[in-house]
C-alpha cells in the first residue's frame, strides 16, 4: 500500500462541513490522505486518533483522517465524491472527541447522504446565484 497526502479531500470536507453548518467539524483536525493498492471494497474510509494516543503524544486534541482509495474514489464524478466524503463525516461524533459513530448509531445510509447532498447543492448554488463572481 503506498499513501500521498490529499489536500483536496480536505478542501472538500471543509466546504462540505462549512456550508452544511456541521459545526462539530473541527476542519483544521481533518487530514485527507489518498491510497494506493487497496484490496477494499470501500471508496473511502474515516480513521480516529482515540484518546489514548492523544495524550500519548501530548496532542491538544483529536484529529480524523479521511482516506480515499484511489482504485474507487478517483473513478467517481463530482457529485459522489461530495456524497462519500458527507458519508465519512457523518461518522464524527457531535463530541469531535476521538472517536467514531458507526452506521446505525448515527444512520448513516444513502438517503442520509443524499439527504445532505441534496442540501449542500441547494445551498452551494443558491450562493453562487448570489455571487456569480466566485463561480
Amino acid at each position: 500500500m503506498k499513501y500521498e497526502k490529499a489536500p483536496e479531500i480536505e478542501d472538500l470536507a471543509y466546504d462540505i462541513a462549512k456550508t452544511l453548518e456541521m459545526e462539530n467539524i473541527i476542519s483544521s483536525r481533518i487530514i485527507g490522505m489518498r491510497s494506493f493498492g487497496s484490496q477494499s471494497r470501500a471508496i473511502a474510509r474515516i480513521w480516529s486518533f482515540p484518546k489514548i494516543w492523544q495524550v500519548a503524544l501530548d496532542l491538544s486534541g483529536p484529529f480524523y483522517v479521511i482516506e480515499a482509495i484511489h482504485e474507487r474514489y478517483d473513478q467517481l464524478d463530482n457529485k459522489e465524491k461530495a456524497k462519500t466524503i458527507i458519508h465519512e463525516l457523518l461518522h464524527i461524533p457531535q463530541c469531535f472527541g476521538g472517536g467514531l459513530l458507526g452506521h446505525g448509531q448515527a444512520k448513516i445510509n444513502r438517503i442520509t447522504e443524499e439527504r445532505y447532498y441534496v442540501e449542500y447543492f441547494k445551498r452551494k448554488m443558491s450562493y453562487y446565484q448570489s455571487n456569480p463572481e466566485d463561480r
